[in-house]
């Protein structure tokens, strides 16, 4: 942390626990060569590992400020700095400028974490693996089960791209400054496009996003700019219904619904 100070628009909070460190790589497990996308490296409590099991890292950091020290502190050869908005990166041309899948990894800024998943998804394809660092409640979130208090749109639109899992959770007192809440590791594999539902994505994101948009709302409801009620039943649910009832596939039957339409 020497000679650096913890800037609050940027929602850094650097980790510095050894302990966590090391689950958190041994969870990435990055091997030779492997291609390594970090966004928010911060101080570099992550890289270094990364940089020593794989080789080479490429991350994304906005602080200008930390991007010099961390070019200061690896070769080249080693680390490849991009000195950006993560939210305003162009990640399409960033995956393709290598042919190798990507492995992305970080402690992602909590105020802009959501926004910034969203903006992975149409990469999700070169993608092998997401290890992220994020705040509880998001992670909780990303992983709940239809019916349960936090299940809702992140949910959906994630579970439907990648099999997720909640790891572990990290403590404030791993970080410096500590934060107001707890982290936890998520875990986000691509599913494999020949296993993903044959839906358009852009409508399946306008359904749930109908869905979900007044929460207290039935589908037949919320819907009823994109389905009429026969609709809904032709897919296999109820109009009755709320959008935090329905699993994944029901979303997926909807979308159909709109495409036969």
């Amino acid at each position: 942390m020497e000679g650096h100070r913890a800037r609050k628009r940027f929602s850094q909070n650097f980790l510095h626990d050894a302990h966590y460190v090391a689950r958190i790589v041994d969870a990435i497990a990055p091997a030779p060569d492997d291609r390594i996308v970090e966004i928010g490296p911060g101080l570099g409590a992550l890289t270094a590992p990364l940089v020593e099991r794989a080789g080479h890292v490429t991350c994304v950091e906005i602080d200008r400020d930390l991007a010099a020290r961390l070019r200061a502190r690896f070769a080249p050869a080693q680390l490849t700095v991009i000195e950006a908005d993560a939210l305003q990166l162009d990640w399409r041309a960033l995956v393709d400028a290598d042919p190798r899948p990507v492995k992305v990894v970080g402690n992602l800024p909590y105020h802009i974490s959501t926004p910034l998943l969203f903006a992975l998804l149409p990469i999700a394809e070169r993608v092998t693996a997401q290890h992220f660092m994020l705040q509880k409640e998001v992670v909780d979130r990303i992983v709940a089960a239809p019916g349960s208090k936090d299940y809702g749109r992140l949910s959906v639109m994630l579970q439907f791209r990648y099999r997720v899992a909640r790891l572990f959770v990290v403590p404030p007192g791993a970080f410096s400054p500590p934060p107001k809440v707890h982290s936890a590791i998520v875990r986000m594999l691509p599913i494999p496009p020949a296993e993903l539902p044959r839906v358009d994505a852009d409508s399946f994101a306008r359904v749930v996003a109908a869905a979900f948009g007044q929460r207290r709302k039935t589908l037949r409801n919320a819907l009823a700019g994109l389905l009429p009620e026969e609709a809904i039943r032709a897919a296999g649910v109820d109009p009755s219904a709320r959008a935090e009832t329905l699993a994944v596939e029901h979303f997926v039957r909807l979308t159909a619904q709109l495409a036969a339409r």
